[in-house]
């Protein structure tokens, strides 16, 4: 099938999209041999560590806390609605049990697959399912070594690339995505790193790749980075879906200023890809932790410029979630508690940001997240008095009243709400307000 004849059917996208924009939250779980070295998910390309030294790990890997039920229930309430596991990450280590290669977790001393494990217990917590796959393989012989932008081999010239078949490596990688695809039952993210250079798009043969993909898993959804990798929009922003286009934009480590949209102005779906502190694999000196009312903030942030937050965690090489990671989880989850209407199934207001927070809506309700208090009434900036029903606070439903005080006399234009003589807000990290409109 020529890349020209692709027909993309924007009916079809939206309804096999429908659940991601609605959930609005995920997490996801960067794991695998390199959280017993404990420096972050790249530390075999940072350090350019040989094979033979990395392979140390994989001797000794041994997660004797691995218990998957126990990160489904910690993102369950945590609030998240789905979750994203590395099934494989740049460094080649499956930790399903892959019939093309020794180099997996059934042949560790755990001898288990834990994807297996994963999804299954995902799926009891009624969580979808998400798996990321390395396109990028530095275990691999048939992949670049010597003078690739990554590997860790890259400036060492003994390990020269003749004798390497790109092709035979593109049979292997599409064979590991097939058995992903027919061994864990449905599959609803597939979450597919990265491109660079020149290999993107084709060079992976990503139309081929989709294809078997699509006829395996129908409703799956796929991120961009066929195309692109942490930066870049992809061929459905530029408004020339190719087969392999992204379902949705994948930012990482930043919130899109201002959402984003393709080139006829057409809001896209997108996900922000965010670390709690800043590496994504375990790290154990990385004790910069984002604490949990910003990360509360940031995911208001995403879904009021129309996008998903997919918060990561890297759980250490017993295979548990840090303490740190863990406490901020079930602090969202306290709030999303509460408050988890404004953010499921919520969107773009159509309403300039506030002065004190952000807004977001769904149909015809809108959600004022208060994060600062102002003195005396609160302005509703963008809506009319005579277009709201009534005014209440979402954690707890009490009425807010409209507030008729001369000191806003001045401002006949603006409607204004009274929080009431307290100046200290209900909830400090973000009080919501529910705004009915008639």
């Amino acid at each position: 099938m020529e890349p020209h004849m692709y027909q993309f059917n924007w009916e079809e996208y939206e309804r096999r999209m429908a659940w991601h924009t609605d959930a609005r939250f995920g997490m996801f779980i960067h794991w695998g041999l390199y959280a017993i070295p404990a420096r972050g998910e790249w530390v075999r390309s940072i350090e350019e560590i040989p094979k033979e030294k990395y392979m140390r790990y994989f001797e000794e890997f041994d997660p004797v806390d691995f218990d998957p039920k126990q990160w489904a229930k910690a993102a369950r309430d945590a609030g998240m609605k789905y979750v994203v596991l590395t099934a494989k990450h740049h460094d080649g280590f499956c930790l399903f049990d892959s019939k093309y290669t020794d180099f997996k977790s059934t042949n560790t001393k755990c001898g288990r697959d834990l994807v297996a494990e994963y999804v299954e217990a995902v799926r009891a917590e009624g969580l979808k399912v998400g798996l990321y796959f390395s396109l990028l393989d530095w275990y691999h012989e048939d992949f670049p070594h010597y003078g690739d932008k990554q590997h860790p081999m890259r400036n060492n010239p003994a390990y020269g690339n003749e004798g390497r078949d790109f092709n035979r490596y593109l049979e292997y990688m599409h064979n590991q995505v097939r058995e992903l695809c027919t061994n864990y039952g449905k599959l609803d993210v597939l979450w597919f790193d990265f491109s660079y250079d020149e290999l993107r798009g084709e060079a992976w043969k990503g139309t081929e790749l989709i294809e078997m993909v699509r006829s395996l898993q129908p409703e799956v959804i796929i991120d961009n980075r066929l195309e692109v990798s942490g930066e870049g929009y992809g061929s459905l922003a530029a408004g020339n879906p190719t087969p392999y286009h992204g379902d949705f934009v994948s930012p990482e480590q930043i919130i899109p200023p201002n959402g984003i949209q393709d080139v006829n102005g057409r809001d896209l779906a997108w996900e922000a890809c965010v670390t709690m502190n800043n590496h994504w694999g375990y790290c154990r000196e990385d004790r910069f932790f984002k604490p949990a009312p910003m990360l509360i903030k940031k995911l208001v942030e995403c879904v009021s410029k129309g996008g998903n937050l997919l918060l990561n965690v890297g759980p250490d090489a017993r295979g548990s979630i840090p303490p740190a990671s863990m406490e901020i989880l079930a602090q969202i989850g306290g709030w999303m508690r509460k408050n988890g209407k404004s953010i499921y199934g919520c969107g773009k207001a159509g309403i300039e940001k506030p002065d004190w927070g952000r807004v977001t809506r769904r149909g015809n309700k809108l959600y004022f997240h208060i994060f600062e208090n102002t003195v005396g009434p609160l302005p509703l900036s963008g809506v009319q008095k005579e277009e709201i029903d009534r005014v209440r606070m979402l954690a707890d439903g009490a009425e807010v009243p409209l507030s008729d005080s001369w000191v806003h006399s001045d401002y006949p234009n603006i409607t204004f709400v009274d929080l009431g003589p307290d100046p200290v807000l209900p909830d400090p990290v973000d009080t919501v307000l529910e705004i009915s409109l008639k």
